[in-house]
């Protein structure tokens, strides 16, 4: 049996997502701040307004007040972001990496994705969602 080994250095492209506004990254900061009763309400308008904004998405997920709601918005999130990723070339392969911050959203989403769809009982969807994520980024521990 014969196997190929890449020794040249190349081989799958890093895919990073653009930088998100600053002023976008401290309203979410703010937001994430606020008192229980306020944060998520708060989280819930700035995506609204933005709902490109992967980590705002992550937000909503980790604040979902029961597992469907968290699966809903990790769900969505995790679209927004495959959409964000091909919107800026990547065609389905390369590692999206942890170590890029603008990432971060993408990744939290499907590893949100991941843990609900364990909780709710789709573990061929939390097998895939966990697959994904190794290929993207084996180096991060989720």
């Amino acid at each position: 049996m014969s196997s190929n080994v890449n020794l040249t250095g190349v081989g799958p492209s890093d895919m990073c997502l653009p930088d998100v506004d600053a002023q976008l990254v401290s309203a979410l900061d703010t937001a994430l701040e606020l008192p229980d009763l306020d944060r998520r309400a708060a989280v819930v308008s700035i995506v609204a307004s933005n709902p490109t904004y992967l980590e705002g998405w992550a937000a909503m997920g980790a604040l979902g007040s029961e597992t469907m709601d968290s699966y809903m918005a990790f769900r969505v999130g995790y679209h927004r972001g495959l959409d964000a990723l091909r919107g800026n070339g990547w065609k389905g392969s390369g590692y999206v990496r942890w170590s890029h911050i603008p990432n971060r959203g993408f990744l939290k989403c499907l590893h949100g994705l991941a843990k609900t769809s364990r909780l709710i009982g789709d573990n061929a969807e939390a097998d895939r969602c966990e697959q994904f994520l190794l290929q993207l980024d084996s180096s991060h521990t989720f």
